[in-house]
């Protein structure tokens, strides 16, 4: 089974998130999508990243009616640091039916050569590369002409999660970013004020 990981913080998960992600699964050769879900660092202190397991629930109940969507908290049991070389191993080894391949936005792509071995991902994993607008002219492409990375014309949404996070805090409306039972749950529970 071909299935493609989608890393984020999911801080909130948002509309963007969803439509990327079912862009991608309807129109490439993956079965499904994971989100996995990022855990905070415990070396960072960012206080405006709520608690895994909010996070989390607000994964399941954004994906709820995707069948082709799964949420994975893989990464809250492993030790830190995080990196994702780790993860895929563990993955491999967890769920040896699945062919893995990342889902990756352009602006991570042009960092990729600095990921923990990086090269060890390239050989065994595609990567499907996502555009995003560019915010500085600078392009570096070290690792674009490996044959595993594979552009895909998705829609570019641009919706940030730090923009979701403020427009909260300043009361304004952010229905419209979030699947509904995102926002009922963001609201319901006064997160992000």
């Amino acid at each position: 089974m071909k299935t493609g990981l989608f890393f984020g913080s999911f801080n909130p998960i948002h509309i963007g998130h969803l439509i990327i992600a079912n862009f991608i699964v309807e129109n490439s050769d993956l079965n499904k999508i994971w989100f996995v879900v990022t855990p905070q660092n415990p070396f960072k202190s960012k206080t405006s990243l709520l608690a895994n397991h909010h996070r989390l629930e607000m994964v399941n109940l954004a994906i709820a009616d995707y069948p082709k969507f799964q949420a994975s908290n893989i990464e809250f049991s492993l030790p830190k640091p995080h990196y994702t070389i780790d993860t895929l191993v563990v993955l491999k080894e967890k769920y040896p039916q699945h062919e893995f391949v990342l889902l990756m936005g352009e602006d991570n792509l042009k960092s990729f050569h600095k990921w923990k071995n990086y090269e060890e991902i390239l050989k065994y994993h595609q990567i499907l590369v996502y555009p995003r607008i560019e915010k500085t002219s600078q392009k570096e492409e070290t690792v674009v002409l490996y044959p595993n990375i594979i552009k895909v014309e998705a829609p570019i949404v641009e919706i940030s999660a730090t923009t979701i996070r403020r427009m909260i805090k300043e009361n304004k409306n952010i229905r419209p970013m979030l699947p509904p039972e995102v926002f009922n749950y963001i609201d319901g529970s006064n997160l992000y004020k």
